[in-house]
Order: C-alpha cells, then sequence, then structure tokens
C-alpha cells in the first residue's frame, strides 16, 4: 500500500448534535499502486476534492542533519485536533481530500537503529532519507499533475526537495517558494537530510525563486549563507523583524511574491513559531496568529500550490508528548485552515438568506 491506514473513527470523539470534520471527509480508498492511485485521484477530482492532504510521519531527515528525532510524530498530533474540529458553512469540507499518511514506517525503522555519531551510520540515514524522497516523488507528482493543491504535513524539512521537485515536474516548469524558518536549509550537498532541501532543489534546476522569512543571523554557518546569496535568494532577518516590525516587512515581500509567476510552494518549519514543540524548539520567533496570517495571505495567490508544515515533535514538549500533542495539534490545524480559507460571512450569509425567504 501506498498510504498507511488510519481509520478516522479513531482519531476523533463524536457528540451527539455535532458534526466532527472526522465524520464528513472523504478519504483516499486503500490503493496499492501508482495505476490505482492515479485513478483514485482522478475520480476524487471528479467528485470535486480540490485540496489533498497528506502526512509524512518521519524524522530521518532531522536526525540525518545531527538534530533530534520527534516529527515522525507531528502528523497523528495533528490529526487528532483536525478531525475534531467541527464541520460547518465556514469550511468547504466537500474540497478535501484526506490522503492519510505515506507508507514509510520500514524507512524509520531503519533509521531508529542508526547511531548518527558513527559516519558510516550516518551516511546510511543520508541514504534513508533519499529513500523517502523518491517515494514521497511518486505520490506527489500525480497529484500536483491532477491539479490538486497540496497540504504536507511532516516530518522533517527535507520534505521540501521532493514537494518542490514533483510540483516542477509536474508542472514543466521551474519554481518558487517561500519559507517561514529560522533556518535557510541552504547547507552543503553532503547527502540528503532536513538541512539541505533547497539547495538541493537549487542544485537540481528547479528551485528558481526562493525567500527566507525570519532567518535568524546567528543561527545559519557562513557557507549557507554565502551559497543562498550566490543563487541569487534572499531573506529578511528576524533580527530585522525585531527592529522594524513584522507588518512592514511582511507586506513588502507579499507584495514581490504576489508579482510572481511560478508555482509557488508555501513553507513553514514549525520551530519559526514562539515556544512551538519542534526539532529545533525557539523562544525567539513570530507568534502563531503571525505565521496563520503569512499562510492565509499567501494562500490567495493563484500561483499557490502548497503548504507544508515541517518539523513538529509533540514529543520535545519540555511538559511531554500529551501536551505536545494538544500544542502541535492546534498549530497544525490552524495552519491548514489558514491555507484552505475559511468563509468568514457564512453564517451571515446564511441568517440574511433566511431573512429574504420569509
Amino acid at each position: 500500500m501506498l498510504f498507511e491506514a488510519l481509520p478516522a473513527a479513531t482519531w476523533f470523539t463524536p457528540r451527539s448534535g455535532e458534526t466532527r470534520l472526522g465524520q464528513v471527509l472523504t478519504w483516499l480508498p486503500p490503493v496499492a499502486d501508482i495505476p490505482a492511485y492515479n485513478k483514485a485521484l482522478a475520480h476524487a477530482w471528479q467528485q470535486g476534492q480540490r485540496i489533498a492532504i497528506i502526512g509524512v510521519p518521519e524524522g530521518i531527515g532531522p536526525r540525518a542533519n545531527l538534530g533530534r528525532g520527534g516529527a515522525e510524530h507531528g502528523f497523528h498530533a495533528a490529526l487528532k485536533s483536525w478531525l475534531n474540529l467541527q464541520a460547518n458553512a465556514h469550511l468547504a469540507t466537500d474540497q478535501i481530500l484526506m490522503l492519510g499518511a505515506l507508507a514509510c514506517d520500514d524507512l524509520q525503522q531503519q533509521a531508529n537503529q542508526l547511531e548518527v555519531t558513527e559516519p558510516s551510520q550516518l551516511a546510511q540515514l543520508r541514504q534513508l532519507c533519499a529513500e523517502l524522497d523518491s517515494r514521497l516523488s511518486a505520490v506527489l507528482t500525480p497529484l500536483f499533475s491532477q491539479g490538486f493543491r497540496v497540504i504536507l504535513i511532516g516530518g522533517g524539512h527535507n520534505n521540501a526537495y521532493p514537494l518542490l521537485q514533483s510540483l516542477a515536474t509536474a508542472k514543466a516548469s521551474p519554481v518558487a517558494a517561500i519559507n517561514l524558518d529560522p533556518h535557510a536549509d541552504f547547507r552543503a550537498l553532503e547527502g540528503r537530510h532536513s538541512g539541505n532541501g533547497f539547495s538541493y532543489a537549487h542544485a537540481a534546476g528547479v528551485l528558481q525563486h526562493y525567500h527566507v522569512m525570519g532567518l535568524h543571523l546567528a543561527k545559519n554557518n557562513a557557507a549557507s549563507l554565502q551559497a543562498l546569496t550566490a543563487a541569487g535568494f534572499s531573506y529578511s532577518s528576524i533580527q530585522a523583524i525585531y527592529q522594524h516590525g513584522w507588518q512592514p516587512l511582511w507586506s513588502a515581500q507579499l507584495a514581490q511574491q504576489a508579482q510572481g509567476q511560478l508555482p509557488l510552494g508555501i513553507e513553514v518549519d514549525i520551530d519559526a513559531i514562539q515556544g512551538a514543540p519542534a526539532s529545533a524548539i525557539n523562544y525567539l520567533g513570530v507568534s502563531a496568529a503571525q505565521a496563520c496570517q503569512f499562510v492565509a495571505q499567501l494562500a490567495q495567490l493563484p500561483h499557490a500550490a502548497y503548504l507544508h508544515l515541517a518539523e513538529a515533535a509533540p514529543s520535545l514538549h519540555p511538559a511531554g508528548q500529551a501536551v505536545g500533542d494538544m500544542v502541535c495539534g492546534q498549530l497544525l490545524s490552524e495552519l491548514m485552515l489558514a491555507f484552505i480559507g475559511v468563509d468568514l460571512d457564512a453564517s451571515n450569509h446564511a441568517t440574511a438568506a433566511g431573512q429574504t425567504d420569509s
């Protein structure tokens, strides 16, 4: 199977008189191979689904980047919150297709046996990350080819590379990305990991425009910053945001993004958000509300193709995984809603219609 079985009913708690997302969202049927997958996607498109949600439960990339695991639990935390949200007139649930989790547990189990302190085992970890790239690209390319917008919940930021590569392949075009992240993830091409997804995409010739919002000037090595500049890419530092304010810098950057024509990937590293449980937890980041604004306003651009929510690691919350699941679940769900869009006036429309009918 291409995806793990995730029975929706195990992730939400029904309540009499209410309808949860878990009760109404459409799930992709089990598919064993790519031809069956393509057929299922075509059927979903005919039924009106336009946004596909996929999880990648892996912590291989962050560990291959000499960091901490834990991102493998991000998607499950998201499901616990997402599927318990209320289904009502404010959200077009009929346009959403739940794919489930990419089948990658075999790779994760192999990675769990490897020690990053051993050079040969670190090389194996990075090879597993490359295998994950291939496995993910195989399911992403048909999604983009069919025309779906994609929400991918990681997993590490290594998954930016197969996202960008698949989008470029499907659209037969170079692509652009904007990344809310303290790190540029433009490290050396030293084997695949969570710190070089964008440098690999650039080296492959698929990433033509790239901006990092909230980059921390002291958390990126000199070589990666030099490589970023040499590639013609740009950033707005978190230090500049603190000095000049979020809104002026963000408004200027959004205006630039609106002028773009290339397919656009919206990237959010959860460790950009102050205090969020992540692979590299950050106590001096942007607010959750600013992250939601970032996503919501970019999602309105016609060339926005996907949202990638990377590095949420509930088990790394200082109070433990149960609290981490709750915090990560709420953050991820809000960012998903920001991308999908909610009808702010749905209730007013319904009220007005009722008054007209009377």
